[in-house]
């Protein structure tokens, strides 16, 4: 494996540091009039890796495109995309095809659909290497073989058709074409779609390891909460084109504070709980049309805990808690003082924080619990009576019972 680039000097504005990706007000709206993301904010540092989660047509895929301008033509796209400060929506098209694959690349969904099925996988991944003109033939071909050893296929690999690879092998392929360049942001759609559970965690550590060694940026996106919080930093959920919470993946994923990403969380089964086992919990209903959005707030037709005010109301990202990241410990003021802050994980923000028992409104305010005040611990006091102790063993809060099917009650929890 070679080894790794190292962060060195990142690029600087005014002295401050500029994050290796910063998404702003990103706006993509199709020809048709499908209002498919609508004003996402993101940002993410080299060496980190953000995750992107969502059902299906929430916009995840098609603001993983929008990064490096793969939309159809008649796309219109709007805020601004800042790949070490330069906005790649500004780019003229020499400089964005210079960008791809050197700058920034993607696995695409679905290896076997993504890969020609006339070409052998070598020539597929060196073809980026001889277009960028950072090797010869002969140099692009040994580099391929490299690519392959480095994903763990070997290096004879390169003169299969994509045909005689396994699901898992073929994703490898991608991965290895995605890393010919060297890019500084790698985006992984869906990179563990329709694999074996074994497979999927071989692929996942790979991505993990890559990143590690390479300080490259990874952002990756999949339906799965339960593997973006075990892989990633932070994690962002997407409803009908928007983040409507985003924070530490870990927390999000235990404790999620926006009604819809506390409801994806309990779709996945906690191995262990016998409280998800005896009611299980889902979602009716599908996310909206993105060319016919209801108003007010889009989740709200299918939010158990909604208010009439949400018919009307579209409430932006809020912050319900702050988590600082590699903080050493300060004995002093004056060392506080005179010690530079070091890097922190962005707010932990959500559009709405109204989870609590029986539809109460929680502001969520900020504190060092990360986002729980007194009214979220009244709440899971007030919970334990009826449903179990407030917390399972390992300390994460029970999911309260209205992700439940409307008009049904939930049973109770087990401790």
């Amino acid at each position: 494996m070679r080894a790794g680039r190292g962060t060195g000097p990142q690029p600087e504005a005014g002295g401050v540091p500029v994050s290796l990706l910063e998404v702003r007000d990103l706006t993509v709206t199709y020809a048709g009039g499908a209002a498919a993301v609508r004003g996402v904010d993101l940002r993410l540092d080299a060496a980190r890796k953000l995750g992107i989660a969502g059902e299906s047509g929430c916009g995840k895929s098609t603001l993983a495109l929008a990064l490096l301008r793969l939309l159809p033509a008649a796309t219109r796209v709007g805020g601004e995309i800042l790949l070490d400060g330069e906005d790649v929506l500004a780019m003229k098209w020499g400089r964005v095809r210079a960008v791809r694959w050197a700058g920034a690349s993607i696995v695409f969904q679905g290896a076997m659909h993504s890969l020609n099925p006339v070409h052998r996988v070598g020539d597929q991944i060196a073809e980026p290497i001889l277009l960028h003109g950072r090797a010869t033939a002969a140099g692009a071909r040994k580099r391929a073989g490299e690519l392959l050893e480095q994903v763990g296929l070997p290096a004879a690999r390169a003169s299969a058709y994509p045909h005689e690879l396994s699901g898992g092998q073929r994703q490898r392929v991608m991965i290895a074409m995605a890393l010919a360049c060297d890019p500084r942001l790698i985006v992984a759609d869906e990179p563990t779609t329709a694999l074996d559970v074994m497979v999927q965690a071989q692929i996942l550590r790979l991505i993990e390891q890559l990143v590690a060694d390479q300080d490259v940026g990874l952002i990756m996106i999949s339906h799965d909460l339960a593997v973006l919080a075990d892989t990633c930093d932070r994690l962002a959920v997407m409803y009908a084109g928007r983040v409507v919470e985003e924070g530490p993946a870990a927390r999000v994923h235990a404790d999620a504070r926006h009604p819809y990403a506390r409801a994806l969380s309990a779709a996945f089964p906690r191995i262990g709980d016998p409280s998800s086992r005896f009611a299980p919990r889902g979602l009716p209903g599908d996310p909206p049309d993105p060319s016919a959005l209801p108003g007010g707030c889009t989740f709200h037709p299918r939010c158990p805990v909604a208010l009439d005010s949400c018919a009307v109301e579209d409430p932006p990202l809020r912050e319900v808690g702050a988590v600082l990241r590699d903080q050493p410990p300060r004995k002093t003021d004056a060392a506080r003082r005179d010690q530079p802050p070091r890097e922190t994980d962005a707010a932990w923000r959500a559009a709405c924080v109204r989870v609590g028992q029986g539809g109460a409104d929680d502001t969520g305010g900020a504190d060092d619990t990360g986002g729980a005040d007194d009214t979220d611990r009244a709440e899971e006091a007030d919970g334990a009576d009826e449903a179990g102790p407030a917390r399972r063993p390992d300390g994460v809060p029970r999911r309260p019972g209205e992700f439940t099917r409307p008009g049904e009650e939930a049973r109770p929890g087990t401790p």
